[in-house]
């Protein structure tokens, strides 16, 4: 168990929540600040992290028929504007580059915020025929927003993402994708980090840029805020006639097509830290843990201790799981220490006493339980690291149902967001009553629930036409 002075290292999670993450990040070495303002610069822990959500996620993405591509970071800024509501969405975030090579460009280029128009113009170059379609393409990149407040992985000017982008023939299939693709996220956020979220459409206040509709996934964070965790976005012809995305039908007829694209980024990984970490540190999800198990020699210079150690190292690894030794000159009691803030998911102690009873101690980093196991049990720490999935997502789901509340009038709204939840209510579907509700509880319009059950709007008392979960977010 790690000792009292550890856990003072980290600022209480409960009275200083926002202090805690920071503290998280850098202690167990996830990131570093960037010497230019609002950057972050990920550090190997942290970069493994997004690397088995790319390979989790792109597995997914493959098996979906999508295919890879990479497009330009530099955009025209002639693209930005062709498409008016998403220029205007982006406006205040865009960095620009005016000079290069000594000499002020022709025409200012933009790092780019997000890829529609470039991918919008390459899609009309490719696109001829309805024999070309549906095209689905997907980038793995760094995209730069300019921020004005940052926290790492939650919010920076700098950071990386997947961007799917699809055209299709017709409305109805490039809608269903934009749901399936929702589902998609659903199912990884679930699966892979254990992590139980809301889906649903956003409202038209809180849509895409340019969308026809924009689909959001939302989770909440130990602080009862709800994280934006990914999106897909439906945009209908919006980005097809702007940039000539047009295809000639069976028919003979030259047709504009339907796009759609969705998106996670490394938020993600802020969304993990704030769904599982508690007062040790960080608690990471077996599935995207970048060491699965470690092992902890005890009295490691004693004969036979190393050797038994990473005897059973490559036991486990062949068994699929990956795993560390840390045979560091450090004491066991501070390895434990680290391991925990680390968010290690299984530790294995292995001592003198325990190879002589041909047996293994594994401690759960979730719970702090400790079990026995016969010594280079692989199967037993594997049903261990899936115990601890599911049980991880069990608790985070438990939390989130028990802190969606409902609310009947304004009131009773910012007295469920003070308290840390979610809250269901009634919206009449007008921007001023949402607008008011952010004005008074300082809370937005997350998702709209699938069912209608509210009856009036917490804001107006009219009859309601939507039943929204609102929360303050990130």
């Amino acid at each position: 168990m790690a000792s009292d002075k550890f856990v003072s290292q980290i600022a209480d999670i409960e009275t200083d929540f926002p202090q805690w993450y920071t503290d998280v990040v850098v202690k167990t070495k996830l990131v570093d600040y960037g010497p230019v303002k609002g950057t972050m610069v990920i550090r190997p822990y942290g970069y493994a992290i997004w690397e088995n959500i790319q390979r989790e996620l792109d597995a997914r993405f493959k098996a979906f028929g999508v295919e890879n591509a990479y497009f330009p970071l530099l955009i025209p800024m002639s693209f930005m504007t062709k498409e008016a509501e998403h220029v205007e969405g982006f406006a205040p975030e865009v960095a620009v580059v005016t000079h290069a090579g000594g000499e002020k460009l022709a025409e200012p280029l933009v790092v780019r915020p997000t890829s529609e128009t470039i991918i919008g113009h390459m899609f009309g170059k490719w696109v001829e025929s309805w024999r070309d379609l549906p095209l689905r393409q997907n980038q793995w990149c760094n995209v730069m927003r300019w921020e004005k407040t940052t926290r790492p992985f939650l919010r920076t000017s700098e950071f990386l993402w997947q961007e799917g982008h699809s055209v299709y023939a017709s409305g109805e299939e490039a809608e269903q994708e934009t749901l399936s693709m929702l589902r998609l996220y659903e199912s990884f956020a679930e699966k892979t980090l254990c992590m139980p979220v809301l889906i649903g459409r956003k409202t038209e206040k809180e849509k895409f840029a340019g969308a026809v509709a924009t689909y959001g996934m939302e989770a909440m964070m130990h602080d009862g805020k709800s994280l934006q965790a990914g999106t897909t976005h439906y945009m209908g012809q919006n980005f097809a006639k702007a940039f000539g995305v047009q295809f000639t039908d069976k028919d003979g007829t030259l047709k504009y097509g339907y796009t759609m694209s969705y998106g996670v980024s490394t938020r993600l990984i802020g969304a993990i830290i704030m769904t599982h970490g508690d007062q040790r540190g960080l608690v990471l999800p077996p599935p995207v843990a970048p060491i699965q198990a470690v092992i902890v020699p005890i009295a490691m210079k004693k004969e036979g201790v190393l050797e038994a150690c990473f005897a059973l190292g490559k036991t486990l690894e062949k068994a699929g799981v990956r795993v560390k030794v840390d045979d560091s000159d450090n004491s066991p009691g501070w390895k434990f220490n680290e391991w925990e803030m680390k968010g290690v998911p299984v530790r294995v102690e292995l001592g003198p006493r325990d190879i002589e009873a041909n047996k293994m101690l594994l401690f759960r980093r979730d719970t702090c339980a400790k079990e026995e196991a016969d010594l280079g049990d692989a199967a037993a720490v594997k049903t261990l690291l899936a115990s601890i999935s599911s049980e991880l997502y069990a608790k985070a789901k438990a939390r989130m149902q028990s802190r969606i509340v409902a609310a009947k009038d304004l009131d009773e709204l910012l007295g469920g967001v003070n308290a840390g939840n979610f809250v269901r209510a009634g919206w009449c579907g007008e921007r001023g009553c949402e607008d008011k509700v952010k004005e008074f509880a300082q809370a937005t319009a997350r998702v709209l629930a699938e069912d209608n059950s509210e009856a009036f709007c917490v804001c107006c008392g009219k009859p309601a036409k939507h039943t929204v979960f609102f929360a303050r977010a990130y």
